[in-house]
């Protein structure tokens, strides 16, 4: 056994060493460093070659199983809490915290003002999304982008189902007023399955995990100036919020959807009663100027 451990770190050593001559510093750090991690996984768990055949055979499936409105590995890297854990490592210190994109920000969102509707089919319960944008100082962050996108009342984004969604349902790219506002209408979105008809699916099925994700809207809020956000708001009152099969609910996106009745109200935003409101404030950080990465 000696021997072959021997062995097996002089091959872990030899492959970091090809590395060495990588021109970009910090590529060449990611390389070895993947290496490293990998080799000691191979070593510390010793898969037979079988078992590694299969593992080849599991990720050319989730490749074979990408496509311009399907990207598994995204979704492989959530249900592992990779895409989570990248989001921690990066987190916006004094600002809005972030959370996973998610398999499904895969075409260009339809541009809007506030006010518009995001959701075309008219079904599901009303609901007003008002949002406004700052820096970490206060100050409100005009012309701001915010992409915005969600599935609808029955689980389903667009490009979940063609023919029945249309292509830009629940979806849109607004721009904030001067005092870093918007606002949008649309439909409280529902917990949901993640896909589970490839690969990932029968990976939570093997290991006997549920597929749920808590009911949230999606957003990309980008301003000059600012290091961009991916983040969601989850709907406080939804099931799975303590069991996200992405791992992506952090309490402060937690958001209330409280119900409003106020014909008043509902005259104010073009709406019927009763409808669902909800507000938050994104807070962005300012880019830094020190080079780190």
């Amino acid at each position: 056994m000696a021997g072959t451990d021997e062995a097996a770190a002089a091959v872990t050593a030899a492959v970091v060493d090809s590395f060495r001559g990588t021109p970009d510093p910090r590529l060449r750090e990611l390389l070895q460093g993947l290496v490293r991690h990998l080799h000691g996984y191979v070593r510390e768990l010793r898969p037979t070659i079988k078992e590694w055949e299969y593992a080849v055979e599991f990720l050319t499936a989730v490749g074979q199983k990408c496509d311009p409105t399907r990207q598994e590995f995204i979704l492989l890297s959530d249900v592992l809490g990779i895409s989570m854990l990248v989001e921690t490592v990066n987190d916006q210190s004094g600002g809005t915290e972030s959370t996973v994109l998610g398999p499904f920000h895969v075409v260009d969102s339809p541009s809007r003002v506030s006010g518009d509707n995001v959701d075309c089919i008219g079904a599901g319960t009303p609901c007003v999304v008002s949002l406004r944008v700052t820096s970490v100082d206060g100050g409100p962050l005009a012309g701001a982008s915010v992409d915005v996108w969600q599935c609808n009342e029955d689980g389903f984004y667009d490009v979940q189902q063609p023919g029945i969604q249309p292509l830009g349902n629940g979806r849109g790219l607004f721009r904030t007023d001067d005092e870093g506002r918007l606002w949008f209408r649309t439909v409280v979105p529902s917990h949901y399955p993640i896909p589970t008809d490839g690969p990932v699916g029968r990976l939570l099925d093997t290991s006997k995990r549920h597929p749920y994700r808590p009911a949230h809207i999606h957003f990309i809020v980008a301003a000059d100036g600012h290091r961009p956000l991916t983040t969601h708001i989850f709907v406080a009152d939804s099931p799975y919020r303590d069991s996200d099969a992405v791992f992506a609910v952090k309490d402060s996106l937690v958001v209330d959807f409280p119900c409003v009745e106020d014909p008043g109200k509902a005259d104010e935003y073009r709406v019927t009663t009763p409808f669902r409101m909800a507000e938050f404030d994104i807070v962005m950080v300012p880019e830094r100027n020190d080079g780190g990465r």
